[in-house]
């Protein structure tokens, strides 16, 4: 089947040949006459697959079909992260090009008067963060009354990052009368009562989750928590790559690994939600140009990354469940590449081993590096390892000695803090070399609002 094949508005067909496509991918092929013909559908397909033209495409040609109504929001697009709805939004612009079309983004981590202005101004396609988008809704520069198309992208996702309760707050603004597709890289129980709160007899288009096996290679290299960052560095070392996307559990590992690469010579670059949303774009523009060769990410913050010329994924740290294991090798082998998938896994990581296999339905094969010390003892401190909480004596509020009973006899006095040193908040452990091992991660830092 062609792209031709489908009864595109002309502008479309003109678009699409520009972006030099020419035949569909298995979801385009069965999704988009599903939505092309107003059915509710439930979309279950990886990253990479090309399911976002699956869902933009259909909703591009009713606009352009019936342009009466420009100016007016038609079509919502709900995701979870900012770089999810720019890529999103990235393809929606190539589409409509030379055409009345208009859309924007809406997300956190950036100033609201752009987006206030440009839902204010007009706009057909709205893709949206929940968090945000019902800010705007609460200010009154977003209404979503006049939607007719909408579409839950990644909705596995929004539900593991708490979205559901926004998400279900954004459907109650939009008329019961509409298309919805729902789309999502799995499907597990606990989506089947968003679904059926939100669509109305859906047709089903499932691309196999075992996909990625065919144009990915995957290797599991065991090894102990101390060793993991030189046998990584022995890895990039002695692997023929070309542009590298490794995942970390948490963003300080996101930032000490990436600082460590630096240092053996790679151009280095990291992605997590601590950054700020223009750091956050630089990366990934500068990845995406190849002035990036490795990017260090976490894992909200890697939702959206569409880089078809990723050939490795490098898992430094395991994932939590066998569905984020699939979200994160479909950043590589897409489109038909050949693409590795290694991951660096501990004694401690064996049960998720066991989880990843049954998804894949096959084991992974386990590999070790030649000329490399598996033996090598931990240091005293390990880089990844908190530094032990000694006994700690703290002042309560309003500067008066807590009546505790008598130090324990050979404990040391507190020592008086210099006349120069900076003044610590009550309650408030003095920093030292090791608190970037040992702060907690900000709960309020997430990937998009």
């Amino acid at each position: 089947m062609q792209f031709s094949d489908f009864s595109f508005h002309p502008q479309i067909q003109s678009a699409i040949r520009k972006a030099g496509f020419d035949k569909p991918t298995p979801i385009q092929e069965r999704a988009i006459p599903v939505g092309l013909a107003g059915h509710d559908l439930i979309g279950t397909a990886q990253t990479g697959t090309g399911k976002t033209a699956a869902f933009v495409l259909p909703i591009i040609q009713r606009l352009l079909t019936d342009t009466s109504k420009l100016g007016r929001t038609r079509a919502l697009i709900v995701t979870p992260t900012r770089e999810l709805a720019e890529q999103i939004n990235t393809t929606i612009r190539r589409f409509t090009a030379g055409t009345p079309i208009r859309s924007a983004t809406v997300y956190g981590g950036v100033g609201m008067q752009p987006q206030d202005r440009a839902l204010r101004t007009g706009v057909e396609i709205i893709v949206a963060c929940p968090g945000r988008l019902l800010d705007h809704i609460d200010r009154g520069a977003a209404s979503l009354n006049g939607v007719e198309m909408l579409v839950l992208d990644e909705a596995d996702r929004m539900l593991d990052m708490g979205f559901l309760p926004s998400v279900k707050r954004i459907l109650s603004y939009i008329p019961r009368q509409r298309q919805t597709m729902l789309f999502s890289a799995t499907f597990a129980p606990e989506l089947q009562q968003l679904a059926s709160d939100s669509l109305r007899n859906p047709k089903r288009v499932d691309v196999a989750t075992s996909a990625p096996t065919k144009t990915v290679a995957h290797a599991l290299y065991p090894v102990s928590q101390h060793l993991k960052t030189k046998l990584l560095l022995k890895l990039l070392s002695t692997t023929d790559t070309n542009s590298v996307l490794i995942f970390t559990r948490t963003k300080h590992r996101a930032n000490r690994v990436a600082e460590q690469i630096g240092r053996a010579g790679y151009n280095t670059a990291v992605l997590h939600s601590n950054k700020s949303q223009n750091q956050r774009q630089l990366a990934l523009d500068n990845f995406r140009s190849g002035k990036v060769q490795i990017l260090v990410a976490t894992d909200i913050a890697a939702r959206g990354i569409d880089v078809a010329t990723i050939s490795h994924v490098i898992n430094y740290d395991i994932p939590d469940t066998a569905d984020t294991y699939i979200h994160r090798i479909g950043r590589t082998g897409r489109a038909e590449r050949e693409g590795d998938a290694m991951t660096l896994v501990t004694s401690e990581d064996n049960a998720m081993v066991r989880d990843i296999e049954r998804v894949l339905k096959a084991p992974i094969e386990r590999r070790t590096l030649q000329d490399f010390d598996y033996s090598a003892p931990a240091p005293v401190l390990n880089e990844f390892q908190r530094e032990p909480r000694g006994q700690q004596f703290r002042q309560p509020r309003g500067g008066q000695p807590a009546n505790r009973g008598q130090r324990p006899q050979g404990s040391q006095q507190p020592q008086r803090r210099a006349a120069n040193s900076a003044p610590q908040r009550d309650g408030q452990r003095p920093k030292s070399s090791g608190d970037n091992a040992t702060r907690r991660p900000n709960r309020s830092a997430v990937a998009a609002k």
